[in-house]
């Protein structure tokens, strides 16, 4: 966009701010005039507070930052706390392509975007539930520091040429550890150390024996304890964690509090990394809805979803929105113009957990289940995962706005529909052109 462009765009709101965010110094910028209306000021919060007083001061009302890491954090908070509207933009909406770049011509131009009204806000949710995010992207990082230790376990045992990882499908599980703590004790006979086998370990007792012999060195052995000791402190700071998001959880208001759940028709596995507590039935009367009878949901992926959007959908108008934010709706096309139907590249938490959750109705007997295996002969895994993912968006959307009970379609059932579309489909096409399609008498 040209400057003669932009200066003859109406100023929407001429009370509007600029902060090109760092993590030492905020250039700001109120006003047109570069020499009054831009000041610098430091991180600290003594000069955030005079950073919102000089707003004040300026009759600012609305500020546009960008999002620079985790630094606009605290500028956020504190203008938004002094009663400033604040809103947190995508750098990519202020970037000018071939045009000088510096702090200070970028806070200028961000404020003439926002005075004008182009700039779009990013999603936020209110601040209980960011508070719960907090929680559950700290248990999420725990998560993966348990992941990294049991890379060390690996490790350690693979220099000792002890295969335990070869003969265990779970180093973490019952046998493995019960093996690997005796080993740390001291013990070094492999006829002794497959008794700790457990009985519904595939490996036989031989097998697991003849695995376990090593050379024993102390380098290795002290990689190990190390490796174990970590994963046992990680594991006690995400139960506390745990607690922490229970204990949130249950003060929380809730839409139906005398929600009664149904009983599942069949138990799910629990695995290592679901939340030690009932999430399911603390999530529902908070929400309404029992998002975990979706097939795919899990009580973890439920609570993802719940701290990343919150209690409503409303900020998204209509499911398609809610699948663009999550980048996993495919682009729409150009008139005049051939493009691939690709996604646009995102890491949203919930788009992650969305594609595990499709990955995982590959054997499911459901119309899901069948969707995504029709899909994966006809465009790959890959788009279909990603299809399945929007689909369950999709179905989370209308649970939450609407508030209805999810009501599972058995595959018979989908595949009878998928049939009866193709020959209405097969039907138009023939009488199209002419035709008639008579069912044939063998058939």
């Amino acid at each position: 966009m040209s400057k003669a462009n932009v200066t003859l765009m109406p100023v929407l709101n001429p009370h509007a701010a600029a902060i090109d965010i760092g993590s030492r110094k905020h250039l700001v910028c109120v006003g047109p005039n570069p020499d009054t209306d831009v000041r610098e000021f430091d991180t600290f919060t003594d000069d955030l507070n005079a950073l919102a007083d000089w707003f004040i001061e300026r009759s600012v009302t609305t500020v546009a930052l960008e999002s620079t890491g985790v630094y606009w954090v605290p500028a956020f908070e504190i203008l938004s706390a002094r009663g400033i509207k604040a809103i947190v933009i995508d750098s990519r909406q202020t970037h000018r392509a071939g045009r000088p770049k510096t702090d200070r011509l970028d806070c200028q131009w961000a404020r003439r975007l926002h005075a004008c009204g182009l700039l779009q806000a990013a999603f936020r949710p209110d601040d209980s539930i960011c508070e719960l995010r907090g929680y559950m992207r700290l248990a999420g990082t725990l998560i993966r520091d348990l992941g990294r230790c049991i890379q060390h376990m690996q490790k350690a045992l693979e220099l000792m040429n002890v295969k335990l990882t070869e003969v265990v499908d779970d180093i973490t599980g019952k046998t493995g550890f019960s093996i690997l703590r005796a080993i740390l004790k001291g013990e070094r006979d492999p006829q002794k150390l497959a008794r700790f086998r457990n009985p519904r370990c595939k490996a036989s007792e031989a097998t697991i024996a003849k695995a376990l012999h090593g050379n024993w060195r102390a380098e290795h052995l002290f990689a190990l304890r190390q490796a174990v000791d970590t994963w046992d402190f990680f594991q006690k700071q995400l139960r506390a964690c745990e607690r922490q998001i229970e204990v949130f959880l249950q003060g929380m208001p809730k839409k139906q509090p005398d929600k009664v759940l149904p009983q599942r028709s069949r138990p799910r596995k629990l695995r290592h990394n679901a939340p030690h507590f009932d999430a399911r039935g603390l999530l529902a009367p908070i929400l309404g809805v029992d998002l975990t009878a979706i097939e795919g949901i899990d009580d973890s992926s439920a609570l993802v979803i719940t701290s990343e959007i919150g209690l409503h959908v409303n900020t998204f108008p209509t499911e398609k929105h809610f699948g663009s934010w999550l980048a996993l709706a495919p682009k729409a096309k150009g008139s005049g113009k051939r493009r691939r139907d690709r996604i646009t590249p995102g890491a949203q938490r919930i788009a992650q957990v969305l594609r595990m959750a499709g990955t995982s109705l590959h054997n499911s007997q459901t119309a899901l289940g069948a969707f995504l295996r029709r899909l994966k002969g006809r465009i790959g895994a890959p788009k279909a995962i990603t299809a399945t993912a929007y689909k369950l968006a999709r179905l989370i959307w209308r649970m939450l706005k609407h508030g209805t009970d999810y009501v599972i379609q058995g595959m018979a059932e989908y595949e009878a529909k998928f049939r009866e579309r193709n020959l209405k489909a097969l039907q138009r096409k023939a009488k199209h052109f002419g035709y008639q399609l008579v069912p044939h008498p063998t058939s």
